[in-house]
């Protein structure tokens, strides 16, 4: 397929986790999340382009990072925006990758595996995401009745990597931003594109809360 540019976000701030840090750098046995996030991808394949989107006023703080873990992954950090939307469109910029993979920076749990399966069903696709079933059962707001119970087969939770064409990403975000944008396919979708999906695997969990950070202990042990 060619050659591999991942966007790592890491954007996120510690409001859910009651932390004054940002998510992205709290540790797991004495490393940020961050880096275990940007070692899987090194792993899966170690000529891919790494960028990481990282605040501005964060930029310095992941530098005194690096040195005191001595992390020597190669990666390039690009200025985060204001939204995700700006921080992936900075980063595309730099991306010379024939796909370009999109990852949260608080999923460190992605396997190998799914991110293959997404870079190998987009030799027939534009853009493919991996994704789960739903096994809770689900309700939904409702102005009449407060909640009514829907069914949960026609629902699916989406994780990252999203993974895309480079030129399709990139026609995508020529597009102007709005508030409704929460991820890249649903921009890519919005600039005439069919997502493709792939089952994920149900650990790839976003870590947003404490309950996220002891889950994630598990596996990292």
């Amino acid at each position: 397929m060619g050659t591999l540019s991942v966007i790592i976000t890491a954007g996120g701030i510690g409001k859910r986790m009651n932390s004054s840090l940002p998510k992205q750098f709290i540790r797991i046995f004495d490393k940020p999340i961050l880096m275990y996030t940007i070692e899987k991808f090194y792993h899966f394949d170690p000529k891919s382009q790494i960028l990481v989107t990282i605040p501005e006023d964060w930029k310095s703080y992941w530098e005194e990072l690096v040195l005191e873990q001595d992390f020597k992954i190669p990666h390039r950090v690009v200025t985060g925006g204001d939204e995700r939307y700006h921080s992936i469109k900075n980063a595309i910029h730099y991306c010379y990758g024939d796909i370009i993979a999109v990852h949260d920076g608080v999923r460190p749990l992605v396997t190998h595996e799914t991110i293959q399966k997404c870079i190998a069903k987009l030799r027939k696709s534009d853009a493919v995401v991996p994704v789960i079933s739903v096994v809770e059962s689900l309700r939904k707001k409702d102005s009449k009745s407060g909640t009514v119970a829907i069914d949960r087969s026609e629902y699916l939770i989406v994780q990252t990597p999203q993974c895309f064409k480079r030129d399709v990403l990139e026609k995508a975000y020529a597009q102007n931003y709005h508030s409704k944008i929460t991820d890249d396919a649903g921009l890519v979708e919005e600039a005439g594109y069919s997502i493709s999906t792939v089952e994920g695997n149900p650990e790839n969990v976003k870590i947003t809360t404490q309950a996220d950070l002891k889950y994630a202990e598990l596996f990292l042990r």
